[in-house]
């Protein structure tokens, strides 16, 4: 048993970090800037404060992002509200994102899921939902746009309870939607928060009064007297908040406000501190890792290249997960069984960093990267550990990258080469090195133009792909003379992966189904044999 160090234990309990998740055109990264208004970070939505060029603040720094408006890179923005270190992972929306999105899942202690009011749970909210129900990750729920016309509240709650199979426990309660919406009803308290129509770009002013003692001056009185109804009907007939049931995902507590014009964000922010967890302990090859133990831990969940063009290095994401990190400490590497030293480390704001000297249990550090880590690597302290694998998952398009500029080939293999290092692309090629073009794989397609924008935009090199006829992939194992003389039809391709692993491409189900009944003793997987956890 190990003593517990009360300055961890003290940092670690002010600490909160989150991920938000959503389907694309949700409103996820509005909310997103709205916090950091409301925790102080800008002073309008969009400009980091006190920044004499305003640059953008927003969590889509990267320049495709801006162009065609959605997603396309987690981001971390770490910040600091009311006493507490709040660290907000922005994950992508779109689907063919999902493993960026689901990695970063890996290092939140919680999930705030945005649903539009109009739209309800889409599927890719539903998908995502289904991971942190898989890893038991509280989630709380902030529905959007209740300013604009949409479903009624008590039945958004039975859409959310119908799609995800979890209770849906109203925090507050709108009054009215659409043109009528005027405020919210705060379960807590029982007061009720008026909003004026204000600009959505700074902290608006909002009145606070009992609920019951409500006029027709302060509110419509048919508005007022459908949200009682409604509100006594939830009180009443519904599920009381329960702490335990959110903590194991189970309950979901439901927020209604308006992301765009700053309604309800305040309010959310509050109680979102009053609900969301302190990092938890982690699991590892040695049980679970207490968050107090005295020697550091921390694993890597996201790699970076050129997240500042100036400086053209490599970041790799940390997330910390006990103990105490000090720039400059000296840790193990438990994969490679190398200790090393962590001299360059930053707190990260999306695409700005400041040094960073101390960390504790819950936050995210950049570290520059040399070439040391890969995708969930563990570094520790004292007795080695190395923490639960990242989701990895099969690849559904397949295409062949080409270089258009023979004199850039260096270029082109060192940025393909990272690209690959960070988990933006997969990468297969003949057994034996006899292929010259690589196949790239990913899970969707918007994947291939985020590496064509990168090589173009951080590598100068432009490129062209060449689409194969490729669904799946199926990882092999199995007797060395199986795997010899392994029967396959004319139309798959046999390949390794960037890591070695041998596999083989195939163009349809069928033909999978055909190849494994022809070969019995070599198993066919659907995710890599290297230690990587599937995720549905």
């Amino acid at each position: 048993m190990f003593e517990v160090d009360p300055v961890v234990a003290r940092e670690a309990q002010r600490r909160r970090t989150f991920a938000i998740i959503s389907h694309p055109d949700a409103g996820k990264t509005t909310l997103t800037e709205k916090l950091l208004l409301y925790g102080g970070c800008v002073e309008i939505a969009g400009a980091v404060r006190g920044r004499k060029s305003q640059r953008a603040a927003t969590s889509d720094w990267m320049e495709l992002e801006k162009q065609r408006g959605i997603s396309v890179s987690s981001t971390v923005l770490s910040f600091d509200f009311e006493g507490y270190r709040i660290n907000l992972l922005d994950t992508p929306g779109h689907h063919d994102f999902s493993e960026d999105t689901y990695r970063t899942l890996m290092a939140a202690d919680c999930a705030v899921m945005v649903i539009d009011l109009a739209k309800g749970v889409e599927a890719q909210t539903e998908k995502l939902f289904r991971v942190c129900a898989m890893r038991h990750i509280p989630v709380l729920t902030f529905v959007n746009k209740v300013d604009r016309t949409g479903q009624e509240p008590l039945a958004m709650l039975a859409n959310i309870e119908e799609k995800l199979g979890i209770h849906a426990v109203p925090f507050n309660w709108p009054l009215g939607t659409g043109p009528d919406f005027r405020g919210i009803v705060d379960r807590l308290t029982g007061d009720a928060h008026l909003f004026d129509r204000n600009s959505g770009e700074q902290r608006i002013a909002f009145d606070t009064k009992p609920f019951a003692e409500l006029t027709a001056e302060d509110i419509d009185p048919i508005v007022r007297e459908q949200a009682a109804e409604e509100w006594e009907l939830v009180l009443s007939a519904g599920d009381d908040l329960d702490p335990a049931l959110i903590m194991q995902g189970m309950m979901t507590p439901v927020f209604f406000g308006s992301a765009y014009t700053n309604f309800g964000i305040e309010h959310f922010l509050h109680g979102f501190l009053k609900l969301c967890p302190p990092p938890q302990p982690r699991k590892s090859d040695h049980g679970l890792i207490p968050v107090d133990r005295p020697e550091f831990s921390g694993f890597v969940f996201k790699l970076q290249a050129n997240l500042d063009p100036r400086h053209r290095d490599l970041v790799a994401f940390l997330r910390v997960c006990s103990g105490k990190f000090e720039r400059e400490m000296e840790v193990v590497h438990p994969r490679t069984g190398k200790k090393i030293k962590l001299p360059r480390a930053h707190r990260l704001f999306a695409q700005g960093r400041e040094t960073m000297d101390e960390g504790y249990p819950g936050d995210i550090i950049g570290l520059v990267n040399p070439g040391e880590f890969r995708l969930g690597d563990t570094i520790c302290g004292g007795r080695q550990v190395n923490f639960e694998p990242l989701p990895q998952f099969p690849p559904e398009n397949f295409a062949i990258l080409r270089c258009e500029d023979t004199l850039r080939r260096k270029q082109f293999a060192r940025g393909l080469e990272q690209l690959i290092n960070e988990g933006a692309i997969q990468c297969f090629t003949r057994p034996g090195g006899g292929q010259a073009e690589p196949i790239l794989a990913a899970v969707g397609v918007l994947q291939f133009d985020v590496v064509k924008f990168r090589l173009q935009s951080e590598y100068n090199t432009a490129t062209s792909l060449s689409w194969l006829p490729y669904k799946m992939v199926r990882w092999i194992d199995g007797p060395a003379d199986n795997l010899k003389d392994l029967k396959l039809p004319y139309s798959t391709r046999r390949v390794v992966d960037h890591y070695g692993k041998e596999a083989v491409l195939f163009e349809s189900k069928w033909d999978v189904e055909y190849t494994q009944r022809e070969n019995p003793k070599v198993t066919f997987s659907a995710v890599s044999s290297s230690g990587f956890l599937a995720a549905d």
